[in-house]
């Protein structure tokens, strides 16, 4: 076990790593952020800030000499540096994973062959490939980047092959899966933290409402049928155990209309979905990070309260004006959490909040109403 006042690394300095670097820092243990933005949110909160590119061999050896582990905030840090700094301390979760992780094509291909369902799709590397893809495909269908997609980014809903063939060219001609649009019910995700020894411990499924193909809304627990919750949880963990993964993972999946549940997508770190942990339950999705890098037993994921968590995006920041927090600050069980981000954009995730209530409805009826609140 690596134990505080150790210096725990992670590489990203995003809103993720902030909030990495608060859960370890209250822990007792150092923090080091590599991020090459100089004004990262988790960079102004932690005790050393590497401003540096992921690919600088340098910083990286010098973060790996000052960490006793090192964890990545987001899946895009190239899976060649997380092994190089292999070489000087243990990373998690490590570079196979991460890579899978990385690229649709690998990831639906490694669900599949492990026996987990997911769309049809079939990759597309080139003009040449359109015509059999959306022959094998059919319309409706969704275009994706293989890499570098995230919040709706990378990805196009097609309907015929001039359609597709346009948004290919949209896409940059980039490598990309072509997936089939299906009837959904809902979607609902899993965080699961598994650790050295493969102790798991799953959250509650939560139920995901996306606008403009970003999160909205998340609620805790979800509002589906027991036996399939119960079922998405046993997938995620199944799934941390196929990549023999060490870390906090995120299993995002898709309720068909029929009730099936097929995967959606993976994440190697902690979640927008699993923001709610921070409040709601025993040990926050963050800890868990904490726990599994140090090698450490997990943390009881259990609720303690139906919560939903509402994403705040720049928009409400009108006219470079603050939103009015007092609504949110004044209510007794919301819990207001913001980023540190310098510049507020259309899209950008500057912070989220939590209302905690005796059921998911009242949660978030709560919520939508303090949303309300807040661009009125």
């Amino acid at each position: 076990m690596i134990l505080p006042p150790s210096t725990l690394g992670i590489l990203g300095g995003g809103q993720l790593g902030r909030m990495f670097a608060v859960a370890a820092r209250t822990m007792g243990y150092r923090v080091m952020v590599l991020d090459p933005g100089p004004d990262s949110p988790a960079g102004a909160l932690a005790d050393i800030h590497l401003c540096a590119d992921y690919h600088d061999r340098a910083a990286l050896e010098r973060m790996g000499r000052a960490c006793a582990a090192v964890t990545t905030e987001f899946e895009n840090v190239p899976a060649e540096s997380l092994e190089f700094l292999t070489q000087f301390c243990p990373v998690r979760p490590g570079a196979a994973a991460v890579a899978i992780a990385q690229d649709r094509r690998r990831e639906k291909a490694f669900l599949q062959s492990k026996g987990f369902a997911t769309a049809p799709f079939i990759a597309v590397e080139k003009h040449a490939d359109l015509a059999v893809a959306f022959q094998c495909v059919g319309a409706p269908a969704l275009l994706k980047t293989a890499r570098m997609g995230y919040d709706g980014k990378g990805q196009a809903k097609v309907n015929s092959l001039a359609g597709l063939e346009a948004a290919f060219e949209q896409l940059g001609a980039a490598t990309c899966i072509l997936e089939a649009w299906l009837p959904l019910q809902t979607e609902i995700s899993v965080v699961v933290a598994r650790g050295v020894d493969g102790q798991t411990a799953a959250f509650p499924a939560v139920e995901n409402r996306h606008a403009n193909g970003i999160l909205d809304i998340s609620i805790a627990p979800a509002q589906v049928a027991e036996e399939l919750a119960g079922k998405a949880l046993e997938t995620a963990v199944a799934i941390a155990a196929a990549l023999d993964y060490c870390g906090v993972l995120a299993v995002e999946f898709f309720v068909l209309d029929d009730g099936r549940l097929l995967v959606n997508e993976i994440a190697p770190r902690p979640h927008n979905s699993g923001h709610y942990t921070l409040n709601a339950c025993l040990t926050s999705q963050f800890e868990q990070q904490v726990r599994a890098l140090a090698g450490l037993p997990l943390g009881a994921p259990d609720l303690l309260r139906p919560a939903a968590m509402v994403n705040l995006l720049g928009e409400l920041w009108r006219e470079g004006q603050e939103p009015p927090w007092g609504a949110v600050l004044s209510q007794p069980r919301a819990k207001l959490h913001l980023y540190g981000k310098g510049e507020a954009r259309p899209g950008r995730k500057m912070g989220h909040f939590n209302v905690l209530a005796d059921s998911a409805d009242a949660a978030l009826k709560a919520a939508l109403d303090l949303r309300g609140a807040l661009t009125a």
